[in-house]
């Protein structure tokens, strides 16, 4: 080969004796937006004279090689030109910009025992600091090659990593795969994929040789990082090492010696073996505000009633990362000063922290025997259900407390429905044998089977519908099939979330057998569950079919309600639309009597937004009772990518047994339903703990009598939903770190109320929505750092009325779904910091208004909204 030396057998870069090498040497960091070019970014330089030389070679193996680097001549200065008063380092001398001891540090010289090219033995200087120890780990790394093709676990600053190698005469390039290094670095990652942030890196070097030696390097990384959901925010570093041969001069001769250890001592006693990957470096915030300072500076944005403004998302954001650092102290101090309106907040904040810290805070200071404090102890418990990475550690917390005393029996069922949620998180990330694990799904599983009264039946199947354990199909599906009224609803509505994947042969008999009553009457918001799940789980032609023959031997509205949902498969190309267009081929399913049923109940689903990245999608669905009393109302928000969906929000409001309200007759087989109306929402893939509007007559005549209609809080809160954040390091030697973190506040509020004397019902749910990211990229070398920081926000209301008039048959709906206009606002900004706070900074930004939206539904409703609006001019007046 090229390399070959004088004896024939190198296989890495050889040295000549007595010779000193003189290399021109420089790092680079940028950090800018993805897209950008590396002109404008925002970085430093370090540049340096590099001497190496040869000190020892092995007397019986020419590829065991002692040689010794130097660091001379530190500059530190732009990555790009910049006017004088934009220039950070003008008029600064490097022993200023870095310090005296650590330039020092920086030039005392490094060993390196290199054998068949790689690097055996890194020898430097106990007690130096770790970062100028690491900027000549990544100078060291450069010296490792090998001279053949071929791939290669090695250990360099990075870590252990998998290494591939193309050789092409005097050119080597070597190619890392950065994601397989070892030990990974610490971070997390967001619960849900399309919450999350994509991240890709590369890094590739290219050596030119001449005279068996390094005539030139060139090393490049790239790491990238995107918002799934919105791919235009994300940011990226870039990272060069560039080394160059300038001259080779007459150099110091070699030191005599057999063993490696031997010419060390002689050498200098102070060298020691250390690991070539880098240590890790802990950079304090000297300026950061202590927790209690952050808070008093956010509070005035906390209150109640500003929690649909992006203002108080980012304060939530900014209360968590300071959260993150403090002490458990310093977090039971606030807590125990706050007064008891804004406390709900900081509970949301402090759970949403996620460190072992907050959560000791807030076990020792809520007492689950106190009725006092339900409502912290909810704010609580939905924020565990929401939490970004649960750790095992809080499902046994949680659990231990099911175990114990809790006071207010609305708390227990939260409690437990939460537990469910948590339990399908740690299991969506591998954790289901987890020992904790197995004994909050055991206590579940164990506790359901043995439970007698509903109450308790119920919140144990509210629990099964958030951890969707497979072993738990047998149980739901008995409930479903054998129980009555809610309870078996509810059993019903656990497997619709359920994969389709999941329901086996066993699920959908079961379903066929509720839907078409072969067993038991079941009632209609039962079988309509039961013919959307087979609907939705790959139906057989058969399942299609009978479920179209079904059609007009229905109770009135049900009819209405399935032809309405086989319309919405096929207008929405579910997947489901084949096989139904098949069966509709048959004439004898396809009779015009059949499908020409009168009636109000409908199916309607339609995109809110289609994007490039992700699209959302609305699907509302509404079933009423032959005497036009509302039985059910779903209004679902899916978003979704390429790979994932995310469950967004479900607003159900369902009522029973209110004939007897208008005088009106009950439908076959509901004669005996107790009177209720309440309401139960999923958000973000948790189900929450349905709330009841009223129970029972007489509740439900004092309410009436007393409506005020103001609306019911369902929601109210704050969520982080992007929580991302990962350490790099960088070849070059600095630290860079990566935090994504995206917050929520929502207010959601549903009502229903009835005017007997228009005959008319309306039920109102508003959903007020604050969404606040922000992305920082910080790269730190200690005497300099780098960064920027990306951020949207958005506010925005999705307005949902349904209007019903039940004084003649069919009865007039009305539905309105509208989103106001919306502000959008985006902002990047860039820095170059020092420590004496001398600081450049440019920030660029826009905001747009997204406009407003009626959403359109069907044709249908919108002809009977202008008949209810034509109605009410005709009689105007107040409710009752």
């Amino acid at each position: 080969t090229v390399f070959a030396s004088q004896t024939g057998h190198t296989t890495g870069p050889s040295l000549n004796n007595d010779k000193l090498y003189k290399f021109a040497y420089s790092a680079e960091v940028y950090v800018d937006r993805v897209k950008a070019s590396l002109q404008k970014s925002a970085g430093y330089r370090i540049s340096s004279g590099v001497d190496v030389n040869l000190l020892w070679r092995n007397p019986d193996n020419d590829d065991d090689q002692l040689i010794k680097i130097t660091i001379k001549d530190v500059q530190v200065e732009n990555v790009n030109e910049r006017p004088a008063t934009k220039n950070i380092f003008k008029g600064r001398s490097t022993e200023k910009i870095i310090g005296k001891e650590y330039l020092e540090a920086l030039q005392r010289p490094i060993v390196l025992e290199l054998v068949r090219g790689k690097v055996k033995t890194f020898y430097s200087y106990q007690n130096e600091p770790a970062f100028t120890q690491n900027i000549k780990r990544g100078l060291a790394s450069l010296f490792q090659l090998q001279l053949h093709s071929g791939s290669a676990t090695e250990v360099d600053i990075s870590g252990k990593c998998n290494t591939t190698y193309h050789v092409r005469q005097n050119q080597v390039t070597k190619v890392k795969d950065l994601d397989s290094c070892e030990p990974t670095k610490q971070g997390f990652t967001s619960h849900n994929p399309i919450l999350d942030i994509s991240k890709k890196v590369t890094s590739a070097t290219i050596y030119v040789l001449e005279d068996s030696f390094i005539k030139s390097i060139k090393a490049e990384e790239n790491f990238v990082f995107l918002l799934n959901f919105r791919r235009k925010t994300g940011a990226k570093i870039v990272s060069k090492q560039i080394l160059e041969l300038k001259s080779v001069q007459a150099g110091p001769g070699l030191i005599a010696g057999k063993q490696v250890a031997g010419v060390i001592k002689t050498l200098d006693s102070s060298y020691v073996a250390m690991p070539l990957e880098a240590e890790p470096v802990k950079s304090e915030c000297k300026k950061c505000p202590s927790l209690s300072q952050q808070w008093q500076s956010i509070r005035e944005h906390m209150h109640p009633e500003k929690l649909s403004k992006a203002e108080a998302a980012k304060s939530f954001l900014s209360l968590i990362k300071s959260i993150r650092r403090a002490t458990k102290e310093e977090i039971l101090q606030v807590i125990r000063s706050e007064n008891k309106e804004l406390l709900p907040q900081v509970v949301d904040a402090v759970t949403s922290a996620q460190t072992p810290e907050s959560l000791e805070a807030l076990l020792e200071f809520l007492d689950f025997k106190d009725t006092s404090t339900s409502v912290l102890q909810e704010r609580f418990l939905y924020a565990c259900g929401f939490a970004s990475h649960p750790s095992e550690t809080l499902l046994k917390s949680l659990t231990d407390k099911f175990k114990g005393d809790i006071a207010n029996e609305e708390i227990r069922e939260t409690l437990v429905i939460v537990m469910g949620a948590l339990i399908r998180k740690l299991c969506d990330k591998g954790g289901c044998k987890l020992p904790f694990v197995v004994e909050a799904k055991r206590l579940i599983l164990n506790r359901l089977e043995k439970a007698k009264k509903d109450d308790n039946v119920r919140m144990y199947l509210l629990a099964l519908k958030n951890a969707l354990l497979p072993e738990a199909i047998p149980l739901l599906l008995n409930y479903a099939e054998s129980e009555e009224g809610h309870i078996s609803n509810l059993a019903a509505t656990a497997l619709q979330r359920y994969d389709p994947s999941f329901l086996t042969k066993e699920v959908k008999e079961t379903m066929n057998r509720i839907y078409h009553q072969n067993r038991k009457v079941h009632e209609k918001t039962v079988r309509t569950t039961a013919a959307a799940i087979i609907l939705n789980s790959n139906p057989s032609y058969m399942e299609v079919k009978n479920i179209l023959l079904s059609i007009g031997e229905l109770p009135m509205e049900m009819n209405k309600y399935m032809l309405s949902m086989i319309q919405d498969i096929l207008h929405f190309e579910m997947p489901a639309s084949k096989t139904v267009r098949k069966v509709l081929k048959d004439m004898r399913a396809h009779n015009y009597d059949r499908f020409s049923k009168m009636g109000s109940s409908s199916a309607y689903s339609g995109y809110i937004t289609r994007g490039p990245d992700v699209s959302s999608t609305y699907s509302l669905d509404i079933l009423y009772s032959g005497s036009g009393i509302l039985r059910r109302s779903n209004m679902n928000i899916h978003i979704f990518d390429r790979n994932a969906e995310l469950h967004a929000s479900q607003v159900v409001i369902e009522a029973q047994g209110l004939e007897s309200i208008i005088a009106a007759t009950p439908d076959e087989g509901e004669e005996n339903l107790d009177s209720f109306a309440g309401m139960s929402a999923i958000l973000f893939d948790v189900q929450l703990r349905p709330v009841t509007f009223f129970q029972g007559y007489g509740d439900l005549m004092s309410k009436m009598l007393s409506a005020t209609g103001d609306p019911m809080n369902v929601v109210k809160g704050l969520i982080l939903l992007t929580d991302y954040s990962q350490e790099i390091q960088l070849q070059s030697g600095p630290m860079a770190s990566t935090e994504f973190l995206g917050g929520l506040a929502i207010d959601i509020s549903g009502g229903m109320e009835f005017s007997l004397w228009y005959r008319e019902s309306k039920t109102n749910v508003k959903n007020r929505v604050a969404v606040f990211l922000s992305g920082n990229i910080d790269v730190d070398s200690f005497f300099v750092k780098t960064g920027m920081e990306t951020t949207l926000e958005v506010e925005t209301a999705l307005d949902f009325i349904s209007t019903v008039q039940f004084s003649q048959y069919p009865f007039l709906v009305c539905m309105q779904m509208d989103r106001i206009e919306s502000p959008f606002r985006s902002y990047v900004t860039k820095y170059e910091s020092l420590p004496s706070g001398r600081r450049y900074t440019a920030r660029r930004g826009k905001a747009v208004m997204l406009a407003g939206n009626e959403y359109p539904l069907h044709q249908e409703n919108s002809n009977m909204c202008r008949k209810v609006f034509d109605a009410k001019s005709d009689s105007a007046g107040g409710w009752f």
